[in-house]
């Protein structure tokens, strides 16, 4: 019950993000049924949209499908988080839940399993399934009134996706130090993003960061160790 209600404020910010990835499927052919099972099977939002602005009559499924893995590698680095939380926990309970993992229900289920200091497998599922939920159903909603609505972007909806990720990056500051990886990540992916925009800037952007914060914690466990 705690996972649901700490859900609830992040889950509304999905409504209008799922209503603007629902109108633009909509508006390129998708219909009501197959837009939600592109969004439950996939449930990763950036991909989403990407695949839908990439998206053609007849389609390309192998840019689609190289996008999408470049942009949803990110989740190889929110597992390897997870990770030292999840070991004591039976693989059988604990993949399939992780089949509903975005960014949002792994930031709070990070934050959760830190202050425990354990992985509550009942916090995580009471976080992530209503999210997986109203992104369905929000989705399937906006590839009905998407084609009648026109372009949903000119009323702001596309905001809510920003907005969700500052309020998560707020939650989890914890001064500037442990942030130099964010910045140094966010740096290379505008960088990129302005030179030659696409998909590959977040793969970009995920690895410098990762190549930072190893880079930064390398000389202070040397120093421990002397």
């Amino acid at each position: 019950m705690q996972g649901l209600v700490a859900s609830l404020p992040v889950t509304a910010g999905f409504v209008p993000f799922a209503l603007v990835l629902g109108a633009q499927a909509g508006q390129k052919g998708l219909s009501a049924v197959e837009t939600p099972l592109m969004t439950g099977l996939n449930f990763a939002g950036g991909s989403e949209f990407a695949a839908i602005g990439l998206w053609t009559s007849p389609p390309h499924l192998a840019l689609i499908t190289a996008v999408t893995l470049m942009i949803n590698s990110r989740h190889l680095l929110m597992g390897a988080a997870l990770a030292p939380f999840l070991k004591t926990l039976p693989k059988r309970r604990v993949l399939p839940a992780l089949f509903l993992m975005c960014d949002e229900s792994w930031a709070m289920a990070l934050a959760d399993a830190k202050a425990r200091g354990s992985f509550s497998l009942a916090h995580y599922m009471g976080v992530a399934l209503p999210m997986w939920l109203a992104w369905i159903a929000f989705t399937a909603l906006g590839a009905m009134v998407g084609p009648v609505l026109g372009n949903v972007e000119t009323l702001g909806f596309d905001m809510a996706f920003p907005a969700i990720f500052l309020v998560l990056l707020r939650g989890m500051w914890s001064g500037f130090r442990a942030a130099r990886p964010w910045l140094v990540s966010l740096a290379i992916a505008a960088t990129g993003h302005l030179l030659a925009p696409g998909a590959w800037t977040v793969a970009a952007g995920a690895i410098a960061g990762l190549i930072t914060a190893w880079l930064w914690a390398a000389p202070s466990k040397t120093g421990a160790a002397a």
